[in-house]
């Protein structure tokens, strides 16, 4: 039977596709086989050497030391896509709620409380109203950084209400590609991009190449007019650039699901606290894509969605023996493997070897298990991280 620890609340849609002939789930489990969680911080937590795997119920992993798991040979799987319906509509709110005085109208109205005569209140309602004018979407360029699961929706959303979509990916995949509208507008680079639109919207994760990628010097290449949608990560903008551009007029906007101290209670801010995929839909989406990677890996050895693994797939295990094992990514591993096989007469019916820059997975299926010195003697061949025999 696996064992699977819970972190933070995941949604029963997700936890109930877990059979309970099979698996026990649990926040105190002490010896899982695997972890699932939402924003728990595992940095600082000790796994138990049992662990497998870990599923975040999210997109982002910078709460996961995916680095040193990847050592440990743990699979770290993500869940792209199962939010960016929600992240999308939130987006769309951001642009609407920067372009037309909804909230700085709303307060106004709010101020009125202590007028009672319905005709004095319409007549200065409508007196004051221009205060408040904006100007509509249509029409206008909406650039967008990052262009997978949550960047192409938005893009697809922007197009419906009548935008010019332009964007910049230096990562795009090839699938991520043929999902892309073919109205988008691909630029070479930031600084191309920057320079021509009135909206920005930043969908990449907080890595390295990433951080602080919004800064003065890009602030610089924009419109006075421009406002940027940021509900991706506060790593990717600087946020004391992004306050002196608003303060200088050369930067009209800022919203953003990740507040920082010298942001609150600027007037030209919207800040919401990280709610980016907090719907009921997208945390049920989450954990259901979460669990299937999770027991497709545990039952089967198959990976999809890892952020540290490459994706490997050998379907399901229909009789006999499987035998996945992780090694670090040098030549000579595989051959080593396969001659401990064929020096001990094991057949390998089925096999398939990807890799992932320093990391490399192979899964081969048997008419039978192999002996358990066949088994010892892989595990002792150099490089070999960690092994896995799955049966039925």
């Amino acid at each position: 039977m696996y064992q699977v620890r819970t972190y933070n609340k995941i949604s029963d849609k997700g936890l109930s596709r877990f059979p309970e002939s099979q698996y026990r789930v649990g926040e105190d489990l002490a010896d899982a086989d695997a972890v699932l969680l939402r924003s728990q911080k595992l940095h600082n937590e000790t796994l138990a050497e049992s662990v497998l795997a870990v599923a975040r119920a999210g997109a982002g992993v910078n709460n996961v030391p995916v680095e040193a798991y990847t050592k440990k040979g743990i699979v770290v799987f993500n869940t792209p896509g199962a939010n960016a319906n929600a992240v999308k509509e939130l987006v769309l709110a951001g642009m609407l709620l920067s372009s037309r005085g909804i909230l700085q109208g709303r307060d106004f109205v709010s101020s009125l409380g202590d007028m009672t005569d319905a005709g004095e209140m319409s007549k200065l309602l409508e007196a004051e109203k221009k205060r408040f004018a904006g100007s509509e979407l249509s029409g206008k360029t909406l650039g967008i950084v990052g262009l997978g699961a949550i960047g192409s929706s938005v893009a697809e959303a922007a197009l419906a209400l009548g935008m010019k979509v332009i964007g910049y990916d230096p990562a795009l995949s090839v699938d991520a590609a043929w999902k892309l509208p073919s109205e988008v507008g691909r630029k070479e680079s930031l600084q191309a991009l920057l320079s021509e639109l009135d909206y920005l919207s930043l969908h990449v994760p907080a890595i390295e190449p990433t951080k602080g990628m919004i800064n003065a010097e890009a602030l610089a290449l924009m419109k006075p007019t421009a406002a940027i949608m940021n509900f991706a990560r506060d790593a990717i903008v600087v946020a004391e650039d992004i306050v002196a551009a608003l303060n200088a007029g050369k930067l009209r906007q800022y919203v953003c699901d990740f507040p920082e101290p010298c942001l609150i209670g600027h007037e030209k801010v919207i800040a919401v606290p990280h709610i980016g995929a907090s719907t009921a839909e997208a945390e049920e989406n989450c954990a259901v894509m979460a669990v299937d990677q999770m027991r497709d890996y545990l039952e089967n050895g198959n990976i999809k969605n890892s952020v540290n693994f490459p994706e490997t797939n050998m379907g399901l295990i229909a009789s006999g023996c499987r035998i996945t094992f992780t090694n670090e990514n040098v030549s000579g591993v595989l051959g080593n493997v396969l001659s401990i096989f064929a020096k001990n007469d094991v057949n390998v019916i089925d096999m398939v070897n990807k890799s992932r820059n320093d990391v490399a997975y192979t899964i081969l299926d048997f008419e039978s298990r192999p002996s358990d010195a066949v088994i010892d003697a892989i595990q002792q061949v150099e490089h070999v991280i960690s092994l896995r025999v799955i049966s039925k």
